[in-house]
């Protein structure tokens, strides 16, 4: 800050415990200027916006090739002083000054707050401070805002999703493997959970993945067949899926694989839908793991409802052994410094 311009400051006023806001909610706050002595300001203003942002290099022999793309949601301005006429008239006494504000979020869908080296999604309150031939001076804080868009609402989220995967061994045995173990040999069936990051930009896709936690399974004895059932227990730390935003994508996948010799581990992939924690149902238990056949539940005794919570099988739902329908096409769609921290 100059010697006339002590301080200036942005706050914000949370709305509820988890300090989150949504499409709808008002925000307001505070722009703070502490001034040592009298001050002709040409403009303070108060900004509100909203926008994703994506950026890496990638390298090709000796060209370094930059991808870059943006999205902007919303941008709100309010002029707190604003001296249209350049008289020189607004004229700021020394002291503290404080300047409340407030905004309306849209109503409109848009993706929830993400942070990364290499893409993000903002919520940005800035102030700026001009004055008549010096550098404008600004502040600015973040605010969490969680998407209002119910992801429970798409249809294909709560339908069971099954797959299958054949496997024909070339050496020792011919057979078929998909918890169907035909073969003379025991097999385990392994799992795991991971999370993809992707990021677009003129035409090109980035992908950061990293596995959350892998479990291995009962073995399958040799010409059995076995209904594995286990409940996976989802960091509490996860942050929401993101679906809704055309050049960033938050997902998740259970990635479901055999432990083959001699031949290429067969595996199925399924989507997996992490709710904010704001839209999952409140005192919504996990469903239950079925007794009598298959392996029990690993991991944590009692795990909490976390994520996406199917519907309770109405009277007459098939038994756990039938297959269940299929599932439709799902449309789901590392690190770079920061790229300067602006938003």
């Amino acid at each position: 800050m100059s010697p006339t311009v002590k301080s200036l400051k942005v706050t914000y006023n949370p709305i509820n415990e988890e300090n989150t806001f949504t499409s709808g909610d008002v925000v307001s706050g505070q722009v703070t200027l502490e001034m040592a002595k009298d001050c002709q300001i040409a403009s303070l203003l108060i900004k509100f916006k909203g926008k994703a942002q994506v950026l890496w290099t990638e390298r090709y022999g000796q060209t370094t090739v930059v991808y870059h793309a943006k999205d902007k949601y919303f941008s709100i301005k309010q002029y707190i002083i604003h001296d249209k006429d350049l008289t020189g008239s607004n004229v700021v006494s020394p002291g503290c000054h404080v300047y409340p504000f407030t905004f309306q979020i849209p109503f409109q869908v848009m993706p929830s707050s993400f942070d990364s080296s290499i893409g993000k999604i903002v919520y940005l309150l800035e102030t700026k401070l001009s004055r008549s031939m010096r550098v404008p001076q600004k502040d600015s804080t973040k605010i969490n805002f969680v998407t209002k868009e119910d992801l429970r609402s798409y249809p294909e989220l709560m339908m069971p999703q099954h797959d299958s995967k054949d496997k024909k061994m070339k050496f020792f045995n011919s057979g078929t493997v998909a918890m169907d173990n035909n073969l003379s040999r025991q097999i385990r069936p392994k799992y795991c959970v991971y999370k993809k990051h992707s990021f677009f930009a003129r035409g090109k896709r980035k992908v950061w993945t990293l596995d959350l936690f892998k479990e291995v399974g009962e073995p399958i004895a040799p010409f059995t067949k076995e209904n594995v059932i286990k409940v996976l227990p989802v960091p509490f730390d996860s942050e929401p899926s993101i679906i809704n935003c055309s050049i960033i994508k938050v997902e998740y996948r259970l990635r479901v694989y055999l432990d083959v010799k001699y031949a290429s581990d067969p595996e199925i992939k399924f989507p997996i839908v992490i709710l904010p924690a704001s839209q999952v149902p409140a005192g919504v238990a996990p469903p239950p793991a079925a007794s009598g056949f298959g392996f029990e539940p690993f991991g944590i005794p009692n795990p909490p409802a976390w994520g996406l919570v199917p519907p309770q099988p109405p009277a007459g739902a098939p038994h756990p052994s039938d297959p269940p329908p299929p599932y439709g096409a799902y449309g789901m769609d590392p690190p770079l410094t920061d790229f300067g921290n602006k938003y």
